[in-house]
């Protein structure tokens, strides 16, 4: 079976995503302060940090770094022993799981700056929107059909 629309769409997606958090997650955790990206420290002031430093870490390594791995697996679809205990799908290739995942994370990492900085940015409607697309993208049936583990069909 052949990539499809929605497959590529959703490579796309989690691309964009790399491309934003990694160097936001650097500038944050490398300067906690919040100055090279212009964001003052009051922002935190209802959240459970001093500074951007545990933020910063989390975008870097769970928004940024962990979504090139999974951008891998979609393009490759490997196969990965560890990865498929912790598959939701037993029957789909890990990175399309993984990629639902990262679609949650996103969504919720959104929901956590909104109930903790209480000020509202276009770009949280921008990745809310995007975690939900990646969610959405990630259960249509012909991408299912793409990431089924051969022998494994239902």
């Amino acid at each position: 079976m052949k990539k499809t629309i929605a497959t590529y769409l959703l490579m796309v997606l989690i691309a964009f995503q790399i491309i934003s958090a990694i160097p936001a997650g650097w500038a944050m955790f490398t300067d906690p302060s919040g100055m090279k990206l212009g964001i003052p420290l009051d922002v935190l002031e209802l959240s459970p940090f001093p500074d951007f430093l545990i933020p910063g870490l989390f975008l870097f390594i769970f928004l940024g770094l962990l979504p090139v791995f999974i951008l891998y697996g979609l393009i490759t679809r490997k196969d990965l022993k560890w990865a498929q205990p912790i598959n939701l799908y037993k029957n789909q290739h890990w990175s399309l799981t993984f990629a639902y995942y990262l679609g949650l994370l996103l969504v919720l990492w959104i929901n956590m700056q909104l109930l903790f900085i209480q000020k509202y940015f276009f770009l949280q409607v921008v990745f809310s929107l995007l975690g939900i697309v990646i969610v959405f993208l990630t259960h249509l049936p012909k991408t299912k059909q793409y990431y089924t583990l051969r022998g494994k069909e239902q």
